[in-house]
């Protein structure tokens, strides 16, 4: 048994998961009408059946995000609207509320969201224990750790790892930040980015350590150097984040990581893709030509402090050149090469002094010389500041690269072999895929024996050749065994075709299957730990009762119940501001003069009037951001009806 490597893709809308499958992925996750992570990325469960009926053409799948924390009052329709998408098709659902285990479900696969924080092997374990299939791990997570999650879970729990796109800094599902401040939840799926503002880092004194840096902003995830190695790790399904992404994005993205895992898989016999066909690119895959902060592996490889994107949580562009000269309406650029060329309608970035990410958008790019191009930008020079000769110029929006991926990007197609046989004097064509699939169908008529034996087979090989508008393509020349020759006429063979096509179809079709569902083991497997702070998103009385079956003794609401009114953590990262700016204690642990000196006191970090308390717990090697929620948001947001007192001993 060769093991599946899934290529997971995400979704804003249908049209752009049909161009996912279309550019390799064999799965698409996307989000329903509600109830999804990406609050603003909802879809009618009647698109989501159209994305179905494409991506199972492929044998790819379709996921679907329900993967918010619920109000007790929020059960009801998410049941109602589980069996909406089960019923269109869907292959999974993504949870994160361990309330929608103890709901009347389809018997639809489950997933475990990152959502759900899953960072050990013993969280790992349970969840694959009470029916979870398929287990998204924390991004945070090293090779060593993976492999270890791996070694824990049973042999057909399937590990998926995020790969690709942008870093929430903190452990998924443990960041409460944007609700103390705003009232809109990350774990509901509205989350407000504070981790993306500009902070100013004092010490214990007062003292500025960092003026103005967006300390909490991370460079975006790229896993394309070590898809091997998470492989070998255990990861089997390698997911790209992005369901507020564009259209260009996935496409470029997901054919990038195809590319990369078909060259893995090309020289592995024990692996191979989870879906169907092979995917023909228009263009070359590039993943630095969309939106992207700079890239990391974050922790795979273990901890660097090169993962932080402090400067500018905005998508600075690929260098292209400097500027040669400023007139008072227009500039001159000089390109890296003479093969760099600049659109109308190109996006172009620059650095002030003060490392403020500015730019412009090209109203019109003439070329003056080989390496020269005259830039007449759509605003005036004046709103450009400190815009002079010698700026290094970088280009994040490529106009024409936009154009070539809003057209055919791609062709993906399953592998067919073609046969005609004679068989008791019947004439039969034979069609089958690289999965197995067969079909015969006999002629349609009696055929006249061919004067031209060569040019009969000619003209019927070259009708079978046209597979333009299906999901299939020749594999080999059709192998032709009749006993004498027949004239088949064009239109006849063509339509002899679209038979056998028309059988092979519906035979996939049919053979479409549906992803088991797990069954959980007996008796109900002990929760790792006995206790569930606010920490634990325990928003309704179903999961308050899943935990209490699994063990769990007491538990406290989430923290979007509003019981916590005091400062708590309101955020659990592993990036460390100390470890990126060269403060760490271990860092200075044997350094002549300077041990002994760093200590991991607290810090301060202030936006504005708001104000956040670092604190770091070296032995995690983590770091909390502590807050209170504001009296505002107290008093404007409705707080989440729980059906359980803060604290409840199981009987």
């Amino acid at each position: 048994m060769r093991s599946e490597i899934e290529l997971l893709a995400p979704a804003a809308n249908a049209e752009i998961g049909i161009e996912a499958v279309n550019h390799g992925a064999d799965a698409v996750y996307i989000g329903g009408p509600a109830f999804g992570a990406r609050a603003s990325a909802g879809n009618a469960v009647a698109d989501i059946a159209r994305l179905t009926a494409h991506a199972h053409r492929y044998n790819a799948r379709i996921f679907a995000t329900l993967n918010t924390i619920l109000r007790d009052d929020e059960l009801e329709p998410a049941r109602t609207l589980i069996w909406e998408l089960y019923d269109a098709g869907v292959d999974a659902l993504i949870v994160q509320d361990m309330g929608v285990l103890e709901l009347d479900l389809p018997p639809i696969q489950l997933h475990a969201s990152t959502q759900a924080d899953i960072r050990s092997p013993e969280k790992a374990r349970f969840l694959a224990d009470v029916g979870f299939s398929q287990i998204v791990l924390a991004r945070e997570l090293s090779l060593p750790q993976i492999a270890g999650i791996a070694g824990a879970v049973p042999a057909d729990t399937v590990l998926e790892f995020f790969i690709h796109g942008a870093l929430c800094v903190a452990y998924s599902g443990q960041c409460y930040l944007s609700h103390a401040q705003t009232g809109r939840s990350a774990n509901r799926g509205d989350c407000s980015q504070p981790c993306r503002l500009p902070y100013t880092l004092t010490d214990t004194q007062g003292r500025v350590v960092a003026h103005d840096r967006h300390l909490l902003s991370l460079k975006d995830n790229d896993q394309t150097e070590n898809l091997e190695a998470l492989i070998d790790a255990g990861v089997r399904s390698f997911k790209i984040e992005g369901r507020y992404k564009d259209m260009a994005y996935v496409k470029n993205v997901t054919a990038h990581y195809r590319q990369g895992l078909d060259a893995i898989l090309a020289r592995r016999g024990d692996l191979q893709a989870a879906s169907s066909g092979r995917c023909r690119f228009l263009f070359t895959p590039d993943p630095a030509r969309n939106f992207q902060r700079g890239h990391t592996d974050y922790f795979v490889q273990g901890r660097s402090d090169a993962i932080g994107s402090f400067d500018t949580p905005k998508h600075a562009g690929i260098p292209v050149g400097h500027v040669a000269r400023v007139a008072p309406d227009h500039i001159e650029v000089e390109t890296a090469g003479e093969d760099v060329a600049l659109n109308n309608g190109d996006g172009l970035t620059y650095y002030t002094l003060q490392k403020d990410l500015s730019g412009l958008q090209v109203n019109r790019a003439v070329r003056i010389g080989p390496r020269r191009w005259r830039i007449e930008p759509n605003q005036s020079l004046a709103q450009c500041p400190e815009l002079r000769a010698g700026t290094e110029i970088a280009r994040n929006r490529d106009a024409a690269w936009n154009r070539m991926l809003d057209g055919q990007s791609a062709e993906r197609r399953i592998g067919v072999r073609w046969s005609l046989r004679e068989e008791d004097g019947v004439l039969r064509l034979h069609l089958r895929d690289g999965d197995g699939n067969a079909v015969a169908v006999a002629a349609p008529q009696e055929f006249e024996p061919a004067q031209d034996g060569a040019r009969a087979a000619e003209v019927l090989r070259g009708a079978l050749g046209k597979l333009g508008n299906t999901a299939f393509v020749a594999e080999a020349e059709p192998d032709i065994a009749w006993r004498a020759p027949r004239f088949v006429p064009a239109s006849v063979a063509n339509a002899w075709r679209r038979d056998a096509v028309s059988l092979l179809e519906a035979r996939r079709a049919r053979g479409w299957a549906r992803l088991p569902r797990k069954a959980p083991v007996d008796p109900p497997p002990q929760y790792p730990a006995d206790s569930l702070s606010y920490l634990g998103n325990v928003a309704n009385g179903k999961a308050a009762a899943f935990y209490r079956r699994h063990g769990v003794q007491m538990i406290e609401a989430a923290y979007e119940s509003h019981a916590e009114t005091g400062e708590v953590s309101l955020m659990i990262t592993r990036h460390c501001i100390r470890y990126s700016l060269s403060l760490c204690p271990k860092q200075a642990k044997g350094v002549i003069g300077v041990q002994g000196m760093v200590r991991a006191e607290p810090m301060t970090l202030v936006n504005g009037k708001e104000r956040l308390t670092l604190q770091f717990d070296c032995k995690a090697c983590e770091m909390h951001v502590l807050g209170r929620i504001k009296p505002s948001v107290l008093a404007s947001v409705p707080a989440v009806p729980v059906r359980f007192q803060k604290h409840v001993t199981a009987q």
